[in-house]
């Protein structure tokens, strides 16, 4: 649930809109965050959007991609060692 605080100004639009649209105030807000939100991810490139399903979230580690030569290398000799 959100509230929202209009000017004066957009209040007087809001409610015209409403009356041409038949319309209630909180259909005519929706459409247009809704509109808003579809533009706004648009606007998001790809690694953007799916920034949160990359890298250290999987594996707990930040530097996966900077330093997977050394991790790499580290593992095998741990691994060789025993």
């Amino acid at each position: 649930m959100a509230s929202i605080r209009l000017s004066p100004e957009q209040e007087k639009r809001l409610n015209a809109v409403c009356a041409a649209e038949r319309a209630s105030k909180s259909e005519i807000i929706k459409q247009a965050l809704n509109r808003y939100l579809a533009d706004y991810e648009a606007s998001l490139s790809p690694f953007e959007l799916g920034r949160d399903l990359f890298g250290k979230y999987g594996s707990g580690c930040d530097d996966l991609s900077r330093n997977y030569k050394r991790r790499l290398k580290d593992k095998l000799r741990e691994k060789h060692a025993h």
